[in-house]
């Protein structure tokens, strides 16, 4: 891309501060360590042949969690990233909730696919999941998707990908993105972090995002607004 990303390490320090974990909203039934195992089976017994693959095109392309034994480039064609899961955990908080990407349907996402590594599927599987999703309705968006490589088309397993009936799952304008991610923080970091750390990696991977890209413009914007830089 051309040009220094405007969102920088010193603007984004501005967004953090200390956030308690508000924990799961009331009424909501998270997974249990059975219900990862289960899941974790489902998804084995539809899995194409062969070696494992994720799909990532956020967080798990800078902070995969699990052993990684190759990756390599791919398009994800029918798809593309956006902000449009509502949070008021993790990068939120009830107070000024934030949003989380996922994928939407149409156009073409650029990102990367990881070959898990290990022989133990099922584990790794489990640990992916417990950083992922919490719950029943989460696993609508868990599903297997064609992907384009240099070696050609492969199936890889996608998080987010336009999970059903889901009532955190919102479309905002990218102005209105920019202003939740410039001000929303949670026990884990803010939302300005996580987009700077995706936009990152994207540019030292040479993957070009024109709508992340003009987003971390507006934050680094509308964080010097905020706090008078």
């Amino acid at each position: 891309m051309k040009g220094a990303m405007a969102l920088t390490e010193e603007l984004v320090a501005r967004c953090e501060r200390c956030e308690v974990d508000p924990g799961p909203e009331p009424g909501y039934r998270e997974y249990a360590d059975a219900d990862y195992e289960a899941a974790a089976a489902r998804l084995l017994a539809s899995a194409p042949s062969g070696e494992l693959w994720v799909f990532a095109y956020g967080s798990l392309i800078w902070k995969p969690e699990i052993e990684i034994a190759e990756h390599r480039s791919a398009t994800a064609p029918g798809w593309h990233r956006a902000f449009c899961l509502k949070l008021t955990r993790w990068r939120g908080s009830p107070a000024q909730p934030g949003l989380m990407m996922g994928l939407r349907r149409g156009g073409r996402c650029k990102g990367v696919i990881h070959r898990i590594a290990g022989v133990n599927r099922q584990a790794l599987l489990v640990r992916l999941l417990r950083r992922e999703v919490g719950c029943d309705e989460d696993m609508t968006g868990v599903r297997w998707i064609t992907v384009e490589t240099g070696l050609g088309k492969m199936r890889a397993l996608a998080f987010w990908a336009a999970p059903v009936a889901l009532d955190d799952w919102v479309n905002l304008p990218l102005l209105e993105v920019a202003r939740i991610l410039a001000r929303a923080c949670g026990h884990i970091g803010s939302g300005a972090a996580y987009l700077f750390h995706t936009v990152s990696k994207l540019d030292e991977l040479g993957i070009r995002d024109r709508n992340l890209w003009r987003l971390q413009q507006l934050v680094a914007e509308e964080i010097c607004r905020v706090h008078q830089v």
